[in-house]
C-alpha cells in the first residue's frame, strides 16, 4: 500500500512542481479519469487489488485536497 504513493512522482513532470491551488485530479497523468477508471477494473482482479485499493484511496485523498482549496 505504501508503494502507490509512487504514482506521486508523475508531479515532477509539473510545471511548477507544486501550486497550492492546483486540483492534481485530472492535472497530472496518473491523476487521470481514465487512470482512475483503469485502478477501479483493477479491483476485479486478485493480483492487482491490493495496489487498486491503495491506488483507489490514494485518488480520494487528493480529491479531498482538491474540495479543500476550493473552499479556503
Amino acid at each position: 500500500m505504501l508503494l502507490t504513493m509512487l504514482v506521486d512522482l508523475d508531479h515532477l513532470f509539473a510545471n511548477p512542481i507544486f501550486q497550492v491551488d492546483r486540483c492534481g485530479i485530472n492535472f497530472h497523468p496518473l491523476h487521470t479519469y481514465l487512470a482512475i477508471a483503469i485502478y477501479f477494473i483493477g479491483l476485479f482482479f486478485n493480483k492487482t487489488r491490493i495496489l487498486s485499493v491503495g491506488l483507489l484511496l490514494h485518488m480520494a485523498t487528493d480529491q479531498i485536497d482538491c474540495f479543500w482549496t476550493q473552499f479556503f
